[in-house]
């Protein structure tokens, strides 16, 4: 992997990398995989920069990462920073992160520098517990106006707009807070590779005839998650069909291609014989969205694009801009980021929905939040008061049936609209000039927050849920190892002892806090050679580069009966402290 040199003015950031994140060969594929593996797939090919950075916890995972962006094209090579390396993070100036949960990383950069580099999350999903707590906890964490939070949509930008100003108001009446540091809110969408969905005919044919789609019929697709409670209710895209099935030539038939996979076999006999209820004369074909022949493929046997999502925990919505990419027509729902991508009468139609007005959700809100109701049951509650306009929705699927005209004109305007605004090309392109503008903003910032903080105290409380527990429970010892402590060997001790000690299943899960052997003997051999001294003396004559791992190692090796460590020598004037 590269050495690490600066590169200033680079538009460049390191990836937090856990595979999870960026992995679409899963049983329970998500959105959040798929924009994850798109957007690190786009970031190779069109960021034009001449390293990668990949922050990582493991050299494993970071050569994950080197043979993923290998995969994808990518040849610059991959730069490896630690998880326990943050200072790292530095050299890019830049950590973005593929969810929203910069709060944490935020409290961890202070700890080192708050104006070493920014932090950039991006939400997805916001309805669930753990995400609504990172939101609302956005203006007590230490984030600074050179980080940010991406928002995909519109509606994700409106609603944490609503949730910060409840909590700084709470803050303010509460506490009497008047002034807070707030991340930059951006809206950048998510983005779509274009060249992988250009129309192929012999793909369509290959795909159609699979299927039993002759020429002459019309074929509508959905691509997502089969899930009722959890991404959209089929019942208005089924009665919808049924009612626009009139409007297809004469001869033809209609098909309605669900392309997803089940949560469980409950829900998929729900939504086959729902499909049999509703639609009893539209042609239902179910394939498994999770086979990557079919995410890449199946939008070729299509005429028409369909989503009507319902469901709070939709943020932004993939497929849409996917189906604008193949050139598809679309029937969406005017729904969260669907509203930011299919424009209405040109790219096709968005159907209206409706939701009750607060406070008729409360008790929804409380059932969950007291563990009544779990993730799923809260989100599909939601959902159930939560209409899509059946009727508009079969008058624009009978629009586009009826008209093959229509649904040209309206593929060829959404194509163009996917390759100028969503194509990765674009959105990378403008991830960089955030990343540039958030680089400016550390450099021209009045002094909001210190570099470091000053004292140990201040260091070891950045983090006052995550505190260093040698600060926080320095009460509980008889004693603290302090400079002056005294060091001498116990019987029996050397450089043998310590391996053998250090490698045995009583210590060899915490060899990642452990001093190096070597550095270990080195202390053996001094203390053999001129018997007793303080800790300090030791540390001065034995060089390490680690060397606080190997201060608080010594406490480790007294631990093991290498060494003994006694209290500093006091004199009649010093009064006992806390800690002795």
């Amino acid at each position: 992997m590269a050495e690490q040199t600066a590169q200033p003015g680079a538009r460049n950031a390191a990836i937090h990398y856990e595979a999870d994140g960026y992995d679409t060969s899963r049983e329970r594929l998500m959105g959040r995989h798929a924009a994850g593996e798109g957007f690190l797939r786009g970031f190779v090919r069109h960021s034009g920069v001449d390293r990668l950075y990949c922050h990582a916890a493991s050299k494993a995972q970071a050569e994950a990462f080197a043979a993923q962006t290998r995969s994808y094209g990518g040849t610059a090579p991959t730069v490896w920073v630690p998880f326990a390396r943050q200072q790292g993070l530095a050299e890019p100036g830049c950590l973005f992160y593929p969810s929203a949960g910069i709060d944490q990383l935020a409290w961890r950069r202070r700890r080192f520098d708050q104006r070493a580099y920014s932090l950039v999350g991006i939400t997805h999903t916001t309805v669930s517990d753990r995400v609504m707590e990172v939101l609302a906890g956005l203006p007590v964490a230490p984030l600074q106006p050179w980080d940010a939070l991406i928002c995909t949509s519109r509606a994700v930008r409106d609603m944490l707009g609503r949730l910060i100003e409840a909590e700084t108001a709470y803050l303010k009446d509460r506490l009497g807070a008047s002034r807070f540091s707030l991340p930059q809110l951006p809206i950048i969408p998510l983005g779509v590779d274009c060249d992988a969905y250009v129309p192929a005919p012999a793909v369509r044919a290959s795909w159609r005839q699979r299927l039993g789609i002759a020429e002459h019929d019309v074929a509508v697709l959905f691509l997502g998650r089969l899930s009722y409670h959890a991404k959209a209710h089929p019942l208005p895209m089924y009665r919808g069909l049924e009612q626009a099935r009139a409007s297809a030539p004469p001869g033809a038939r209609l098909h309605l291609i669900q392309a997803g996979w089940f949560p469980n076999e409950q829900i998929e006999r729900t939504f086959r014989n729902g499909a049999t209820l509703h639609c009893p004369n539209v042609v239902c074909h179910f394939v498994d969205g999770r086979d990557p022949e079919v995410r890449v493929g199946i939008w070729q046997a299509a005429d028409i694009f369909t989503s009507l999502a319902d469901n709070l925990q939709e943020t932004f919505g993939l497929s849409p801009i996917e189906a604008m990419a193949a050139g598809l027509p679309s029937v969406v729902s005017d729904w969260d980021g669907y509203r930011d991508t299919v424009r209405d009468g040109v790219d096709g139609f968005r159907i209206p929905t409706l939701m009750p007005p607060a406070p008729y959700g409360i008790d929804l809100a409380e059932r969950y939040a007291m563990g009544l109701d779990n993730y799923d049951h809260y989100i599909g509650l939601s959902s159930q008061l939560i209409a899509v306009d059946t009727g508009a929705a079969a008058q624009a699927y009978a629009a586009l049936i009826g008209d093959p005209e229509l649904c040209r004109r309206m593929g060829a305007a959404a194509a163009a609209q996917a390759r100028a605004h969503f194509d990765w090309r674009v959105v990378v392109g403008r991830m960089q000039d955030l990343w540039t503008e958030l680089a400016d903003r550390r450099r021209a910032a009045d002094e909001i927050a210190p570099r470091r903080n000053g004292g140990i105290a201040a260091l070891a409380m950045a983090h006052p849920a995550r505190p260093d527990p040698f600060f926080a429970y320095a009460g509980y010892p008889t004693h603290v190892l302090q400079p002056a402590s005294i060091l001498s060997l116990a019987p029996g001790a050397s450089a043998a002892q310590i391996e053998a000690r250090r490698t045995s299943s009583l210590a060899d899960f915490a060899a990642t806090v452990l001093p190096d052997l070597a550095d270990m003997a080195r202390v053996v051999e001094r203390l053999a050679a001129d018997g007793p001294m303080t800790a300090e003396a030791v540390m001065k004559t034995v060089a390490s580069a680690n060397s606080g791992q190997l201060y608080r190692g010594l406490c480790w090796m007294a631990k093991m009966d290498l060494l003994r460590i006694s209290p500093p020598a006091r004199t009649a004037k010093e009064p006992l402290t806390a800690t002795e």
